[in-house]
């Protein structure tokens, strides 16, 4: 079988089981900043396993798209040399939310493999394995399925604590945890390697393909584990793994899928498709790096961006060691979505963007490798002895992108080692600063978990009534809330927005007899709607019915800024492209921070393109439409889903100007068009690599925002005695007497400096034949001191010179060496020293070099360094 047809061959057998199918969630997790990616199945219903969602279903099916490649999962350093390793992997899994359990979990995953109507393994290539004390999935797999005791594998606490062990799984230190199930397949006795548990279980020849977790436990901050009330099931197959096992190949590169991106790769680089580690590296990385793009992931210097830089960059690395010439990667993309495009339509969409950031990051990283290569001989110059310390080797592949080998080979050709120890150090600090970021720093116990659904009113408007269901004190259910105490309210019903969607919660407040508690703040988890505040007045009791009532005039102003950003969004589509896709938004009463994935700055005339399309469609007035419907049929309709939303089975469709903007929103909007009266973007900035940031105003904060400006215009123009109708006239005439003022106290410097030279070549001292020179000079910037410099060198002859003064309130030092001494003498080494003596860096050239600090206090004891550097050296 194809890996396609065993994709749906698998999703279509749990569908006959009862199961929905559910697709793929993006590779960024929704809501979730404890994951750099999404690294397997059970991440998108994370929620539904700790009880704060409640979807229409308790049984789904999935075909996830997944990434190890950074943080806690990291799999990219053994990528190409193994046979299963990937960055980019799917994982078919089936679920169950409280719904069966082990019986019917063991039950399907054999029947699947074993089904002559299925897969048709043969049952006696299989092993499989438990948690050491589960008796009760031993017994089904043995009594009930069949499987013979010697192919069973108890496997208990191997990691070194309780319940630590290949067959426990944790959701973190705290939360749902329990035992495992694993099913092997038994190669054969050709391939080397042992069952599951025994000393050669690192072999190929048993291969893990099915995981059942049974979340059967509640673990506790104390480490006890305390039964869930409803039980559920996660699993887990790899799609690549299996592949190999039906294809009867041994490596997951052997399958259909990797043969023609390996194809495809070796036809880009232009080399012999001979299964070289090399180009199994290209051919992964390919699918990581696009299905990353296309999830709105692009390249920078932190985060998802920097993993998918790195990712990239030993794509070309490994292509360049083939032989590539020139950009050879993004040549590939095209053989990708022939392959996954049907099963993944967002890489047919994506397909112009995605080669686009390819091509781009390839040829910026030519540039780094040459930079690199800069920094290299910069090193190599001030080496002391034969080995090139791990540090440097280190910075190197962290900062430019080198591989250890390649900063090997330079080495060579000099007769030069590496300190591979040290770089290996390095980069298991590295490893644990990672882990420690990305690990689950949280207490899932912790969590306010709330039962029940709140119905959210405030479509209708922002007042009504609802029934106390839960009351929460420092995290903790409680019965009641007295007067002065802060806490939290959860009502049946409520007209208060909960915080999403990028749209502030609103606040007000909740009455009754006598009672009253200030909503300061209102958020979300899972269905529930959860009202922050103080009691100001009486006291609240579960159970009891209280009027709400939210911020009318905030809520308007609100929604109209959150109109006003879907209009937006579309016109920056219609205006850049439709690679720009939503990476955040902050929507209050006050403006509006739309931030997108652009790769330059937008230029003026194209930001007033964008105000003059918006306003055209408020001036149009068309009404605002809203519709509920399942989320295949919008996405049908052309809906837009939000960056970091996630969307249950039923989705809102928000519809504005005819058709001009349609996404799927669950925030409160203005009615029609036209409420929103005016649109005015007040700045656009860079806020990371390949991300910008609009922020804008709306309506009345439009018109203030408009009126400020008049009065600025108006205070400019009486500073320079004009007026608004001659302003700029005036302005550049102020501009021209600056420039020519600040030209003359130039040469005024130049001709103070000179003077001073003069006076000072005269203080020189002689050490060992040559001068040295060194003085503090304060309310000199940079310039001027080098200037001087160079004019003392051409004075002095042979000489050090160190300059140093207080300018601007920071330290600000210049060295210098004539061209006769520079092979005993460096002037990057004599600022080193200076600059570290000042609390500060310096460096440059060894005839010329620059630094600062901040302590002028040891200003004088960093120049008299001079002469002992001197001493030193000559």
């Amino acid at each position: 079988m194809k890996s396609a047809e065993i994709r749906e061959a698998f999703l279509r057998f749990f569908e006959e089981k009862g199961h929905t199918r559910v697709a793929s969630s993006s590779l960024i997790p929704a809501n979730d900043p404890t994951l750099l990616f999404t690294n397997a199945g059970m991440n998108q219903f994370k929620d539904c396993f700790l009880g704060l969602e409640k979807r229409a279903y308790t049984r789904a099916a999935t075909s996830q798209k997944c990434v190890r490649a950074g943080g806690k999962h990291n799999d990219l350093d053994n990528v190409g040399y193994t046979a299963r390793h990937h960055t980019f992997f799917e994982m078919l899994g089936n679920f169950s939310f409280g719904d069966y359990f082990k019986r019917d979990a063991i039950n399907f995953a054999w029947e699947f493999l074993t089904g002559d109507k299925w897969l048709k393994l043969p049952k006696d290539k299989l092993w499989v394995t438990v948690y050491a004390s589960d008796d009760e999935a031993f017994d089904i797999w043995t009594k009930e399925v069949g499987v013979p005791v010697e192919r069973m594998v108890r496997i208990g606490d191997n990691k070194g604590a309780p319940y630590a062990s290949d067959n426990f799984w944790a959701m973190g230190d705290t939360g749902p945890c329990g035992p495992c199930t694993e099913i092997f397949f038994d190669h054969g006795a050709d391939i080397w390697g042992g069952p599951p548990g025994s000393p050669e279980e690192d072999g190929d020849r048993y291969i893990e393909i099915w995981n059942n977790v049974f979340m059967q436990f509640n673990r506790t901050a104390d480490g006890v584990l305390h039964p869930l009330p409803a039980p559920s099931v996660d699993t887990g197959m790899g799609l690549e793994r299996i592949s190999a096992v039906l294809q009867h190949v041994h490596s997951n590169y052997e399958i259909d899928l990797f043969q023609n991106l390996l194809a495809a790769a070796a036809s880009a680089i232009g080399c012999a498709n001979d299964g070289a580690p090399s180009l199994k590296v290209v051919a992964d990385h390919i699918r990581s790096c696009s299905f990353l793009i296309a999830d709105g992931v692009l390249p920078s210097n932190e985060g998802r961006g920097y993993v998918l830089r790195r990712i990239i960059r030993r794509a070309c690395r490994h292509g360049n060691k083939l032989g590539a010439k020139g950009s050879f990667f993004n040549g590939i993309v095209a053989a990708l979505v022939a392959e996954m495009g049907d099963a993944f339509p967002e890489l047919k969409q994506q397909q112009a963007h995605i080669e686009r950031v390819l091509k781009t990051e390839e040829e910026q990283f030519a540039k780094t490798l040459e930079q690199g290569l800069k920094i290299l001989e910069q090193d190599l110059e001030n080496l002391q002895g034969k080995v090139i310390p791990g540090d440097v080797v280190f910075k190197l592949y962290d900062t430019y992108g080198f591989p250890m080998d390649l900063t090997g080979d330079i080495a060579r050709e000099r007769d030069l080692t590496l300190d591979e120890e040290g770089f290996e150090r390095e980069m298991e600090e590295q490893r644990k600063r990672a882990r420690a970021s990305s690990s689950f720093g949280m207490d899932y116990n912790n969590l306010v978990k709330v039962d029940s659904d709140t119905r959210f009113l405030g479509y209708q408007g922002t007042s009504g009534s609802g029934k106390i269901v839960a009351l929460f004190k420092a995290g903790v259910a409680v019965d009641t809330l007295a007067e002065g105490e802060e806490g939290v309210v959860v009502l049946d019903q409520t007209p208060f927005y909960g915080e999403s969607g990028g749209q502030v919660g609103d606040s007000g407040y909740l009455e009754s007899a006598g009672v009253r508690f200030d909503v300061r703040d209102t958020t979300k988890t899972g269905g529930a709607f959860l009202h922050h505040g103080v009691v100001s007045k009486g006291s609240l009791a579960v159970g009891t019915s209280v009027k709400a009532d939210a911020n009318a005039e905030t809520r308007q102003a609100t929604a109209l800024n959150h109109s006003a950003t879907h209009l937006l969004h579309a016109a920056l589509r219609q205006i850049l492209g439709d690679h720009v896709q939503q990476k955040g938004s902050l929507v209050d009463s006050q403006r509006l921070r739309f931030d997108f994935s652009h790769f330059e700055a937008i230029k003026p005339e194209q930001l007033r393109q964008l105000e003059d399309i918006v306003n055209a469609e408020i001036r149009r007035n068309t009404e605002v439409t809203t519709e509920e419907t399942d989320i295949e049929t919008a996405k049908a309709k052309g809906a837009m889903a939000l960056f970091g939303e996630k969307y249950g089975e039923r989705v809102r469709v928000l519809s504005m100007g005819n058709g001009f903007s349609v996404e799927l929103c669950g925030g409160t909007h203005a009615s029609r068009t036209g409420d929103i009266a005016l649109f005015k973007i007040t700045s656009e900035a860079g806020v990371a690599a390949g991300v910008r940031r609009i922020e804008a105003v709306s309506g009345a904060g439009a018109l203030a925002y408009l009126n400020s400006a008049e009065e600025q215009v108006k205070e400019a123009a009486a500073l320079v005695k004009g007026s608004r109708d001659n302003l700029l006239d005036k302005l550049t005439a102020v501009l021209e007497r600056n420039r020519q003022l600040e030209k003359e106290l130039e040469q005024f410097k130049a001709k103070a400096a000179s003077a001073a030279g003069n006076d000072l070549a005269g203080s020189a001292v002689d050490v060992k034949g040559a001068k040295v020179l060194a003085a503090r000079l304060d309310g000199l910037d940079g310039k001027a001191l080098l200037a001087m410099v160079d004019q003392l060198k051409n004075k002095l002859g042979s000489a050090v010179i160190l300059l140093g003064g207080e300018f601007d309130g920071k330290v600000v030092l210049v060295a210098g060496v004539t061209q006769d001494l520079t092979a005993r003498l460096k002037a990057g080494d004599l600022m080193r020293q200076a600059a570290a003596a000042v609390g500060g860096k310096g460096g440059g050239r060894p005839d010329l070099a620059q630094g600062g600090g901040t302590d002028a206090g040891k200003l004088d004891e960093a120049l008299a360094l001079a002469s002992g550097f001197a001493e030193q050296g000559l």
